[in-house]
């Protein structure tokens, strides 16, 4: 009570911050006034000095704050120009449309102007000109020179706004550029080079991961920094995409998918449950009309685990004791004392679907249905046992166990590719529904995204689940991909110094913002009153019912030529409302993901008399909903949802398409229990109860503004699910982010470098010392393991004599072995080309970067799945990611080291160039016995270099004479080992403190 009195008094937090905000408001339109007796080119001057005089302040803070000091005189330029263009009716063409520009800012886009400068979330309703908005901090923050980025949701936005407000910037003096999806770097980097740049979200952060991940050289990078930003729809943009991360792949160098081979069984598997489910369905019914209520309740959860939408079940749940009795047999099920019944009755099903995760697991029934003739096919052999047994056979020779090792490996290879490929294609039947999730064109699966109902040409669903559901459509089944560079939404944007966002709509998730982008969010007023009317949400018992009451009202308002928007929430939706309306004779537009193209003009369009358009979600989001004549008289555009969203805020946005600019208008929501979200997430004991005593009928409805509040609550279910799955998604891409930071920074380092040399220097000094301790800093010195890892690195050639590491100690030798290998690199150089050694010596660094560092995505991918089983240790799954991603970063960092030494003498300029430095060198034959590969428990000193023929080393001696080898390829004969793993030899250490320690 206090709070509403105090609230009253002094206002809400947002109000006393805007309320600080108005006079800088006024002081704007104060130099406005002043600036109107200026020239075109005393306006244009004011630019042209700002930008020299903050170009040379070097330190950001102090550029920042001498935004701050000129932001009204800056904001009144702005303000002035768009006026003058106004008066002029300047005319230009957008997108090929031609226009005339009839906008001068008002007071409220003025604030929104300043709250956007100062790196806040600017929420403005739909309409209040937020494009013309982000005019005003772009052009401040661009007289930097650093560059200043407005971030959109697609292409065309981004083009759009470009043309649109470039007119605007073109005429004050500053260039503008726009990224689209498919221009070359040369033109990228010039958009990027201009002092404001439009694109798209994932155009920006694919273009920061090649210019990081995949670039060689400082002119293949298009980007220039990541100075200030402003995110457009920044709910859309760093809350529903953040979901997902964007992610660069290339084709997998093998492709083992069986999709194909076990489609007709899973297709048979899917029918056999369908057939099961009716059955305990119809045998539920029976029940039910005996009156044996729980019997009934059992078999009806049944169906529920493995049909979640089956007809039969659906209409039973129209019935409130049905209803109850389904529902209390579920709440049973789940207590403590009956978990066992529960996997019981799990196990008479093929599988089990949770529509919640998205998952359908199979039951040992299942599984014998698929392999009825191996009862062990669903289970991953125990590999370590297993080689532990082969190893203490000694009946078996080397070569046997070698064999029957790597078949056994390869049998669990096989084993966990066909569970990965039963488990993607059941969820392909079971989970993902077309024109749901996604879209079939041109023989192609195209994602829909779920929140925008826009296509996503290029996106693919990872793990192999993309290729499983075009194993379903019986489309081409594309290669598997593989991870070259990955980054989330969240991270990419955290990059920037200062970043701000608008939207209409991100009141409901200001803590979200706080909490992972610091940023705060202010509500700014409309220039004029909202005049729209929200009616409470109409109820009904079954979709059936909702939709003949939808295509009521529809035709009450296209009798009377109201012009009508309806929101749906995917596209199989929509085109069920657009076949009912054909019936109906009712003429109508439908915008969805397959008619995505026209999106901007069905839009515009959709405030005419008599319109009718069908929209998913927020489909057209940034463009105008203007009333035609009369239309105003009439109320309006009506907005009409068929469904409530998960998210508040998407409903928001769909009300918000009417009543822009104070024009009237009106919105009301249609909901079914039918519908996912009351399904998954409403209060279904309550609402039962409400609908039995009410003793609804056929078609009748509930309206009550309490109902309302039913459904926001399991809205916000929804939401805090949602936000808790994206910080944990966070959570953990932030350790993978550190990494991201480290070597990328040490990547460019190389590739700004204007001497690798020293880059390549630095390894040696770093690498030899740290292999030399893996030697001989052990109980057992391993003097011959050196020598043969020295000769099969480095061209030295190396013996016990010549070396004599035993007379040494580790620094010594470590001394001793730089300065050798530092000799004969540049010995090396000497025969290269002068013009070419940078690049090579570059390219050595790069490659091994690149090539280990998506090696390491891979094995990062595989952690953080398998970590998660390790809650069942009562263990927490991040700490245990956290420590062993340090492990396996540390182990990469070596890596890229080692492998620079590897290639350091396996690389050459040209052809022409090695073959000098080999005729520059006696040779002759230092062993005559031809090597064999050592295997994985071979003695450490038997693996020693065995090298014939011609160049492989150089030994050098005191004066300088050299002396050649050449090392044949070792070939593994036994599967390969990762460091981490448990040793082959059965002896209990990992492979890297045992036989890998001198691998």
């Amino acid at each position: 009570m206090v709070g509403w009195i105090l609230k009253k008094i002094v206002g809400s937090k947002n109000q006393r911050e805007l309320r600080r905000l108005a006079p800088m408001a006024r002081r704007i339109n104060e130099f406005d006034e002043q600036f109107k007796s200026l020239s075109d080119d005393a306006l244009r001057a004011k630019t042209a000095a700002w930008k020299d005089e903050l170009t040379k302040i070097s330190d950001p803070e102090e550029q920042w704050n001498r935004l701050d000091e000129i932001l009204p005189e800056a904001f009144a330029v702005v303000k002035n120009a768009a006026r003058r263009l106004k008066e002029r009716r300047h005319s230009f063409t957008v997108c090929d449309q031609p226009m005339t520009w009839d906008m001068v800012h008002f007071d409220v886009q003025l604030l929104g102007g300043i709250v956007l400068h100062r790196g806040r979330i600017a929420e403005m309703a739909t309409g209040e000109g937020k494009t013309l908005v982000a005019t005003l901090p772009l052009y401040l923050n661009a007289l930097t020179g650093r560059g200043a980025h407005l971030v959109t949701v697609n292409d065309y936005l981004a083009r759009r706004d470009a043309e649109w407000m470039g007119q605007l910037y073109t005429f004050l003096g500053l260039t503008v550029g726009c990224i689209q999806h498919d221009q070359e770097p040369d033109v990228r980097r010039q958009q990027y080079a201009c002092d404001i740049t439009y694109g798209t979200n994932s155009e920006f952060g694919f273009d920061y991961l090649r210019d990081n991940g995949m670039a060689t050289t400082r002119e293949q990078q298009v980007q220039r920094g990541y100075h200030y930003a402003i995110v457009d729809e920044v709910d859309s943009i760093l809350i529903d995409e953040a979901r997902t991360p964007l992610i660069i792949s290339g084709p997998a160098t093998i492709s083992t998918h069986q999709y194909d081979k076990w489609k007709p069984l899973i297709e048979q598997l899917v029918r056999k449950q369908t057939m099961l489910c009716n059955r305990v369905a119809s045998e539920a019914a029976e029940k039910f009309e005996q009156s044996d209520v729980e019997t009934a309740g059992r078999f009806m959860f049944k169906v529920k685990l493995g049909q979640p939408r089956n007809k039969q079940l659906l209409r039973m749940m129209e019935d409130p004791d049905k209803r109850r009795a389904i529902d209390k047999a579920e709440l049973s099920f789940y207590t403590d004392t009956r978990k066992e019944e529960l996997f019981q009755l799990k196990e008479e099903l093929f599988f089990t679907i949770d529509e919640k995760s998205n998952e359908a697991d199979l039951s040992e029934q299942g599984r014998a249905f698929l392999n009825p003739d191996d009862p062990n096919a669903f289970v991953l052999p125990d590999l370590i046992n297993e080689f532990t047994e082969i190893d203490l056979d000694t009946t078996l020779s080397d070569e046997e166990k070698d064999k029957k090792k790597s078949e056994r490996q390869q049998h669990c290879d096989e084993q966990a590719e066909r569970i990965h490929n039963i488990s993607n294609l059941l969820r392909a039947y079971c989970v993902f529904d077309k024109d749901v999730q996604y879209v079939v064109e041109e023989n192609k699966v195209v994602i829909v995204d779920e929140f925008t109902g826009r296509k996503m040409p290029g996106r693919r669903w990872s793990d192999g689940l993309h290729q499983a559901v075009e194993a379903k459509e019986g489309v081409q089944i594309d290669r598997e991909t593989q991870t070259l560079a990955t980054i989330t939404i969240q991270n990419y944007f955290r990059l920037y110094q200062k970043l701000a966002g608008m939207t209409g709509t991100a009141e409901t998730e200001a803590a979200e913002f706080h909490d992972i982008y610091k940023l705060d969010v202010n509500v700014i007023p409309t220039n004029r009153p909202v005049a729209r009317k929200d009616h409470n949400d109409r109820i009904y018992k079954t979709r059936r019912e909702k939709y003949n009451a939808v295509i009521n009202e529809i035709r009450e308002h296209h009798t009377k030529q109201q012009p009508v928007l309806v929101g749906t929430v995917s596209v199989e939706a929509s085109e069920l409302l657009s076949r009912m309306l054909k019936r109906e004779k009712i003429p109508h537009n439908v915008l969805n993901a397959k008619f995505h193209m026209q999106e901007a003009e069905i839009v515009a369009r959709a405030g005419q008399p008599g319109t009718v358009t069908i929209s998913t979600n927020m489909a057209g989001r940034g463009t105008d909903i203007k009333l035609g004549p009369g239309v105003p008289d009439l109320g309006g555009l009506f907005v009409l949802g068929t469904e409530r969203h998960e998210a508040r805020r998407i409903d928001r946005q769909l009300r918000g398409r009417c009543a822009r600019q104070g024009d009237p208008g009106g919105s009301r929501f249609y909901v079914s229990f039918e519908d996912d979200l009351m399904r998954n997430f409403g209060a279904a004991d309550r609402m039962t109860k409400i609908m039995e005593r009410f003793g609804l009928e056929e078609g009748q409805e509930l309206e009550h503004r309490w109902l309302n509040k039913s459904v926001e609550t399991a809205q916000k279910r929804v939401e805090q699910r949602n936000y808790l799955i994206r910080k944990r998604t966070l959570d953990f891409d932030d350790v993978m982010n550190m990494q991201r930071e480290v070597v990328y920074t040490y990547r460019n380092e190389v590739i700004d470098s204007e001497d690798p040399r020293t880059l390549i220097y630095e390894v040696i000094d770093e690498a030899v010392p740290a292999k030399l301790k893996e030697y001989l800093e052990v109980d057992e010195p391993n003097y011959g393991g050196l020598i043969h890892w020295v000769n099969t690195t480095f061209p030295l050639g190396l013996t016990k004599d010549k070396a004599q590491f035993d007379t040494r100690n580790v620094d010594e030798n470590a001394q001793f072995l730089i300065g050798k290998v530092k000799e004969a690199y540049e010995r090396k150089s000497s025969h290269e080309e002068p013009t070419a050694v940078k690049s090579l010596e570059r390219y050595i660094i790069l490659n091994a970067i690149d090539r280990l560092w998506q090696e390491h995505l891979y094995a990062m991918d595989a952690l953080r799945e398998g970590v998660y089983l390790r809650g069942y240790a009562q263990k927490d799954p991040l700490i245990e990611y956290k420590t062993e991603a340090y492990d396996m970063f540390v182990e990469l960092m070596a890596n890229i080291k080692n492998e620079v030494l590897h290639n350091l003498f396996r690389s050459t300029s040209n052809l022409q160039a090695f073959e000098n430095f080999l005729a520059s060198l006696p040779q002759f034959l230092l062993r005559e016995d031809a090597p064999t590969a050592p295997t994985a428990n071979a003695p450490a000193r038997a693996r020693q270099l065995q090298p014939v023929g011609a160049m492989a080393g150089v030994a050098m001696d005191g004066d300088g004479a050299g002396e050649v080898s050449i090392d044949l390829p070792v070939r593994r004969s036994l599967p390969k080992v990762g460091r981490n793993e448990p040793c082959p030899c059965g002896s209990g250490k990992k492979y890297k403190n045992c036989c890998g320690r001198t691998a």
